[in-house]
């Protein structure tokens, strides 16, 4: 994971996971509409997962 893709994360988490797919991109976006931090979680772990 790149540097630029942890500040993604922080940032703004949809953006990061945009190339994971249409269903991680939801998730994530949903996640960061309730509250910030679980949005990075799970953006985070979505990156983090080995294909």
């Amino acid at each position: 994971m790149s540097c630029l893709r942890v500040l993604l994360c922080i940032f703004f988490p949809p953006l990061a996971v945009i190339d994971k797919g249409c269903g991680s991109f939801a998730i994530v976006f949903l996640l960061t509409l309730c509250a910030w931090v679980p949005g990075v979680l799970g953006a985070l772990i979505i990156l983090n997962k080995n294909d």
